[in-house]
């Protein structure tokens, strides 16, 4: 927001220096983000043009006599405009200005132009640096006094202010103005909202109907007839331009400025040039466009609201008016557009559209319902000033969406308690009536606070304290000692538990990435989801949802490194995830998330084509949980998006933490993966977290004793996983250590049978064990083996 000083001193005296004020207002939480200081034009005064005479030799230029107040001088000048009895800008040889042709500063300098002697020069805007206007002279008001440096009659400061988005109220010279004022003890000075009404009821000249009071809560339409379409006064347009606008005509520079003053976007109709002489507020209908006074034709969906005729649209509410009933020199009758539109529905429309304008950037977020009133009266009183026009009488103000008047409850105990100082309620009164407050005593300690209309922040007790620390200055609140001894760090045990499995999954050469967290119902189904939680807003049709999962971002993620030829693919991923709850937040949960990818050994002259598979993530499994301390069981389970057979679920005790499996392949070719197996696996931090061990880390000394090692192949059930039979075997009788080594099917077994083969480890902690007593170690687990599972030893 571009605040010229000379402009906002209107509404609120102050004497600060233009960087002064900026400084104050960016510690008030209102960021002066640029300050362009106009002036600087040494060797430039007012001067009075005497005479006009020909110049000898050349008919497009002539001679001006001016009076600059230490003499006159008669100049060479070019322009059309210059007439006797001007007050114009002067400049002596050895002013420095911007040359009007190269458009770079330049230092004047004595000329004979055409044989004529020229000491001065009568000065442009361009010349000035005031706007690219060339072709005439700047006339400055005839109050100037001549010989007056031309710094004290235009020199001017601008701020422009980075207005967050919750203080839509300073996007307006008044919004500003009520901050300067509580931050100097000045007073606001109101524009006047007065103007006479003396043409026909409103009422039998159009009617306003609001079809969506959701989106569009009042709609005020005001009219003024006999209106004369021209330029606006020399003031407005000084104003607009210094604020960052293009003058355009009084009917347009009015609805401008007074959104620049009020903070209030308006529109201006053709009153006559449309149907039926009314407005009909409504959804956009399917198919239907407008084409918008930038000329460019717009399709609309249902999402859109629009302003309306009694046959078509006429304006996208509250981002840009239509062309087919724009303001033009042939208009006589204005018809004036005052409305409050719901904020999420103008962002979505602007995001949609492509479309982004002043008025939508103000809209979006969030103006008061009660502005619209105070800013079409200010409008409706400069069109009957400015552009000759009569008003009708009254308003139309449609106003189906009244919200009852905020109150807020705040006390000296809280304040102090945020703040940590004491204070009282009468601490927090004048500083809030400087805010624009209405403040009613509750009790000794409480005020009952009524925040003003431009204000749509405060709403709650702790946004009116933050008023009083904003603008008492924070570095006014003194340095208090703390009560009691720091309280000692506790690191939080998800978190080292994260950094842990990062340290290890990195040192076991995967990559991490961090993918979005928001996805659509396409997303969710091919990463085997239901319906997440939708958001309220999305920027984008793929990002609706809240995931489910992390598969469907790593598996995206793979898909593109593998259009890029990268082909060996480990990744991993600590993210969130968001399950919905019916009545409830959605249930937050961290997972780690792994996918592998590609071959299995790096390129060299012994590299095999084998690729990355369902045991190389099963043994990452359980590298991982060997350094948690942790020793888990994989039973077979399904998965919709992993592979029948090639899927089994990680278990913890009698926990289920996570699953590992093979992507399926039709999940992959949705994906375009390469036809290579992928695999995946997910693991519940918080379930992980609960299962590890809660005392330190234990080590337990080698054995002193020789093992004796025993290869067993076993037949049993082709169904059995090989990881139940090692679980029994680990549990043995003085079994040091189990290692599968062997899978058969096929000659000599049963179709539903298979071979198993482990080698087991054998090793008492107080003897050498003699063959024999290893022989009964072994005849005494196969026993186990047929009792459990039925297991033969294979001959």
């Amino acid at each position: 927001m571009k605040a010229p000083l000379s402009w906002l001193k209107w509404y609120v005296p102050f004497e600060l220096d233009p960087h002064t004020l900026g400084h104050r207002m960016t510690l008030a939480g209102v960021e002066a983000d640029k300050i362009e200081v106009r002036g600087g034009w040494d060797g430039v005064v007012v001067g009075l043009v005497k005479a006009v005479n020909p110049h000898p030799n050349a008919d497009r230029l002539r001679l001006a006599t001016v009076d600059y107040g230490a003499g006159e001088m008669t100049v060479v000048c070019g322009a059309p405009n210059v007439a006797a009895g001007q007050k114009i800008a002067f400049a002596r040889a050895g002013a420095k200005l911007i040359d009007g042709h190269t458009g770079k500063p330049a230092v004047l300098k004595p000329a004979k132009i055409r044989g004529v002697e020229s000491q001065g020069m009568v000065c442009s805007e361009k010349e000035l640096g005031l706007s690219q206007e060339h072709e005439g002279i700047l006339v400055l008001p005839s109050e100037a006094a001549i010989g007056t440096p031309l710094d004290a009659v235009l020199g001017d400061a601008v701020i422009d202010f980075a207005v967050t988005a919750n203080r839509p109220d300073c996007l307006s010279m008044l919004g500003l103005a009520h901050e300067v004022a509580a931050l100097t003890g000045g007073k606001v000075r109101e524009p006047t909202l007065r103007y006479p009404e003396t043409g026909e009821a409103i009422q039998k000249k159009t009617r306003v109907e609001i079809l969506d009071a959701d989106l569009c809560p009042r709609y005020i339409a005001g009219l003024a007839t006999g209106v004369k379409i021209g330029p606006s006064p020399k003031w407005m347009q000084d104003r607009l331009t210094a604020a960052g606008m293009r003058p355009i005509n009084n009917i347009v520079d009015i609805t401008n400025y007074v959104m620049l003053e009020f903070g209030q976007p308006l529109h201006a109709f053709d009153y006559d040039l449309l149907t039926e002489h009314r407005i009909v507020v409504r959804r956009a209908k399917a198919g239907e466009t407008i084409t918008t006074i930038d000329g460019q034709e717009r399709k609309l969906t249902p999402s859109i609201l629009l302003i309306a005729d009694a046959a078509r649209p006429v304006a996208l509410a509250g981002v840009m008016g239509g062309a087919r009933s724009e303001v033009s020199e042939r208009t006589t009758n204005v018809l004036l557009e005052s409305a409050a539109f719901n904020n999420i529905n103008i962002r979505r429309t602007s995001r949609d559209i492509g479309l982004r304008s002043e008025a939508s950037s103000r809209f979006e977020k969030g103006l008061s319902a009660e502005l619209p009133i105070y800013a079409a009266r200010r409008a409706m009183q400069l069109f009957v000033e400015l552009c000759g026009g009569t008003a009708a009488q009254g308003l139309v103000d449609v106003y189906p969406g009244k919200a009852p008047q905020r109150r807020v409850r705040v006390t000296g105990h809280r304040a102090s308690a945020l703040l940590g100082v004491r204070l009282t309620s009468s601490d927090l009164t004048p500083v809030l009536r400087s805010l624009g407050c209405d403040i009613h005593h509750a009790s000794d300690d409480a005020l009952e606070v009524t925040p003003p209309y431009w204000r749509m922040d405060l709403n709650i007790e702790d946004d009116l304290v933050e008023e009083y620390v904003r603008i008492k200055g924070f570095d006014s609140i003194p340095t208090a000692k703390l009560s009691g001894a720091v309280p000692a760090f506790e690191p939080s045990p998800l978190l080292a538990l994260k950094e842990s499995l990062r340290d290890l999954l990195a040192g076991a050469g995967l990559q991490e990435v961090i993918t979005y967290s928001l996805t659509n119902q396409a997303g969710q189904a091919l990463s085997g989801g239901g319906n997440g939680l939708r958001i309220l807003n999305p920027l984008a049709s793929d990002q609706e949802e809240l995931r489910l999962n992390l598969r469907h971002g790593l598996l995206k993620t793979l898909a593109i490194n593998q259009r890029n030829q990268e082909n060996g693919v480990r990744l991993f991923e600590l993210g969130r995830i968001y399950i919905p709850r019916s009545e409830e937040l959605p249930d937050e949960r961290e997972i780690l998330g792994v996918l592998l990818s590609g071959p299995r050994d790096d390129l060299h002259w012994r590299r095999t084509e084998e690729s990355l598979d369902f045991f190389d993530a099963k043994g990452l499994i359980e590298s991982l949980l060997a350094e948690l301390l942790l020793k888990g069981t994989f039973d077979p389970t399904k998965d919709a998006v992993l592979h029948p057979g090639k899927t089994a679920a990680i278990t913890l005790g009698k926990t289920q933490v996570g699953v590992v499996g093979e992507v399926h392949p039709k999940f992959a070719r949705a994906f375009d993966l390469l036809e290579r197996s992928a695999a995946y696996f997910e693991i519940d931090l918080q379930a992980l977290l609960e299962a590890m061990p809660k005392d330190e880390r234990r080590y337990q000394a080698v054995g002193r004793f020789p093992s004796v090692l025993r290869d067993l192949a076993i037949v049993v059930d082709r169904a059995l996983p090989a990881e139940q039979v090692a679980a029994l075997i680990r549990s043995g009788e003085m079994v040091a250590g189990v290692t599968p080594f062997d899978v058969y099917t096929g000659k000599n077994i049963a179709p539903d049978k298979k071979s198993l083969a482990y080698r087991v480890v054998f090793q008492s902690p107080s003897k050498t064990l003699t063959t024999e007593e290893a022989d009964g170690l072994q005849e005494r687990l196969l026993s186990r083996l047929a009792k459990e599972f039925g297991a033969t030893l294979r001959g």
